[in-house]
């Protein structure tokens, strides 16, 4: 029996609020022959579940299951976190009810549950939208030195982000960017992924390092003009195993350019971080590392899965990454789902299996499951998360 979900902000919801479905299976006992009650439970742990492997908080996951059943309604207070779901199955054997929901949930703001762990992050050299604004200083590889100095701002000042840098070549991100072609973006971002072992990738473009029309010093007639110039970086963060959007942000800002407009200037030297303009663009990362930061920590940590023997996994999560020895991971099964409009995005499979790690390295874990469990249903490539 299908049932009718009515939710508080039903009314709000817009096409960019679908985010990503998940099947998991509840059960609940019955009591004194209850079967609507036991029916109840069986849905919300089934619901819990699929919140909680999402990345919801465990103060989100207590309001939203706070359900009552009334003729095949669920009435859910005070939801965020969930556009839908709808009842696949129930059986009922012995004194057990077990029923199968597919819940669609969509993130919120400061779901943190699984805040103990970093997420590595790929960052990639940033795009220099205009090269002739760059003529002036000779500042060609300013995308370079800044995304630099934001891996290096993320390593010291961050606290859930492991990062790593691929400046050797562009991407062809602005370029797909500027023709919306966001499925090769997404195509993309799940290569590089794979290619580096991330979990997130950031793109980055700067798109303005031009100089005001009018200077500011010009009181001093005896020295060279000196021009503020301008500087907007915007950054976006896709999850490398959907290639979703998961933040972007614009920053702008503008300095006096200190320099003789004939020098050529090395961005990667302390003197150009020492200047007023340098200093600008260190204060504009700043103000970037806590927006990512913030961003990234209520972002659920997902380990792929790297091999399946028997009953034993290996994912590439590691002591790097704040894994302990002892932690336990429920498993994901991936499975896309194609919306009425032909949207294809990731859905998953909430597996019924539960593995314990029992081994680290800096970079990998192994796991077991504890009952010594045939994990029969999960592939290499699919997810294990903590919750």
């Amino acid at each position: 029996m299908r049932l009718i979900v009515l939710l508080i902000t039903s009314l709000l919801l817009t096409p960019s609020s679908i985010g990503q479905w998940y099947e998991t299976q509840g059960n609940a006992f019955i009591n004194n022959g209850d079967e609507k009650l036991a029916r109840t439970k069986a849905i919300e742990n089934a619901l819990k579940k699929a919140l909680l492997v999402a990345g919801a908080s465990v103060s989100s996951v207590q309001q939203v299951v706070n359900g009552l059943l009334t003729q095949d309604e669920i009435n859910i207070r005070a939801t965020g976190n969930v556009n839908s779901f709808e009842l696949v199955s129930e059986t009922y054997q012995d004194n057990l009810v077990t029923v199968t929901i597919r819940a669609d949930i969509f993130p919120q703001e400061k779901q943190c549950f699984s805040a103990d762990y970093r997420k590595s992050l790929l960052l990639t050299k940033a795009q220099l939208k205009d090269r002739e604004q760059a003529n002036i200083g000779g500042i060609y590889n300013i995308g370079s030195s800044v995304i630099k100095k934001l891996a290096n701002k993320l390593t010291q000042e961050g606290v859930y982000l492991d990062t790593k840098l691929a400046l050797k070549h562009n991407s062809p991100f602005s370029r797909y960017k500027n023709s919306m072609q966001e499925e090769n973006i997404k195509t993309l971002s799940i290569a590089l992924g794979d290619s580096t072992d991330s979990q997130y990738i950031l793109f980055a473009e700067i798109q303005d390092v031009s100089f005001d029309d009018t200077n500011n010093n010009t009181w001093q007639f005896w020295q060279d003009k000196i021009y503020n110039r301008y500087f907007q970086l915007s950054l976006y963060i896709y999850n490398s195993y959907d290639g979703e959007l998961e933040f972007t942000k614009e920053y702008r800002n503008s300095a006096p350019w200190q320099h003789n407009k004939r020098k050529v200037v090395d961005v990667n030297s302390q003197t150009f971080w020492q200047t007023d303009y340098g200093l600008m663009i260190d204060n504009i990362l700043t103000q970037a590392i806590t927006d990512v930061d913030e961003n990234m920590m209520c972002q659920p940590t997902r380990g792929k899965i790297l091999s399946v023997n028997g009953n034993q996994i290996r994912l590439n999560l590691g002591k790097r990454h704040g894994v302990k020895l002892g932690d336990e991971f429920t498993l994901l099964h991936l499975n896309n789902f194609t919306t009425d409009t032909g949207k294809i995005y990731a859905g998953y499979n909430v597996s019924n299996f539960k593995v314990k790690i029992t081994n680290l390295t800096r970079d990998s874990a192994t796991a077991i499951t504890p009952e010594e469990n045939i994990i029969d249903s999960i592939q290499v490539n699919d997810l294990a998360v903590r919750y």
